[in-house]
């Protein structure tokens, strides 16, 4: 019995996973987390472009960044949800804003996890529980279907149940809704229900959580031609206005609408046409 018991043991450590290593908050300002298993994956290089490339979101610009360094200071600072049109700077602002408090001077960690990964943000919350470092935790496009149940588990974030939320974290999301469910199933929930207030209100009332609200709208044609310029600007594209409005009015028709992304696409065709290297 007892060298079979051993034999058991044996093959039960040749199976688990090596535990990981503890994570090396010094390697990097931001990391991804992964799970299967749990580890904070450092990102050397983040993809973002400057603050003041961002077009047309100056309230939600000077509101975030405030909040922010609020947070990387230790004062008291609100989770923030950025809500809104699509391809508007949602997630752009949110990484340039760390940047910016970085070069300000100020210490602060921004962790990205992927909205299907937030059953795990318990076991991600105590790595980070207690440290030293300030930590932004970043999920971006958050939404959540009718039958999904991820949502609660994003409660352990914003609310932190009986231990509370460490001091040392705020989550800041991006949603294309402003209650992280779509408008039809809402009011499908409401008309179908037999008490229609609380057959919603957990799940509409999840972005009550959130300190801030964000919102990001569609940009004008003179928004949008300015965000080209800028980029023209930052990257030494000489085009002539002219010239550079005809062309990306052409570019925003084919697209069927303008953005801050179709702004970024039509100027990424454009340094390709013109031999400008973004790199």
């Amino acid at each position: 019995m007892s060298k079979a018991l051993k034999r058991i043991a044996a093959a039960l450590e040749r199976i688990a996973p090596a535990p990981q290593p503890a994570p090396d908050f010094k390697a990097a300002d931001a990391f991804l987390w992964h799970v299967e298993p749990d580890r904070l994956q450092p990102v050397p290089q983040v993809s973002r472009v400057e603050i003041d490339l961002l077009i047309g979101v100056d309230r939600a610009r000077d509101t975030l960044l405030a909040n922010t360094l609020q947070f990387a200071r230790g004062l008291p600072a609100n989770n923030a949800l950025l809500w809104g049109a699509r391809g508007m700077g949602k997630s752009s602002l949110v990484k340039a804003v760390h940047a910016e408090v970085l070069r300000q001077g100020e210490a602060l960690k921004i962790v990205e996890l992927q909205r299907e990964d937030l059953p795990s943000v318990g076991r991600l919350l105590g790595l980070l529980r207690g440290r030293k470092e300030r930590f932004v935790l970043f999920c971006d496009d958050l939404s959540f279907s009718h039958d999904d149940q991820h949502y609660k588990s994003l409660k352990a974030v914003l609310d932190g149940g009986i231990e509370g939320r460490p001091e040392n974290v705020v989550f800041y999301s991006t949603s294309n809704r402003r209650h992280l469910m779509p408008r039809d199933m809402i009011e499908n929930e409401r008309s179908s229900a037999i008490s229609p207030s609380e057959a919603t209100e957990e799940k509409v009332s999840l972005s009550d959580r959130f300190g801030l609200w964000l919102g990001f709208h569609p940009c004008t044609q003179d928004e949008y031609l300015s965000m080209i310029r800028g980029y023209c600007d930052a990257y030494g594209l000489e085009i002539d206005d002219e010239t550079l409005r005809a062309e990306a009015v052409e570019w925003q028709a084919t697209r069927g609408g303008r953005s801050g992304r179709v702004a970024w696409q039509f100027f990424t065709d454009l340094a390709g046409r013109r031999g400008v290297a973004l790199g």
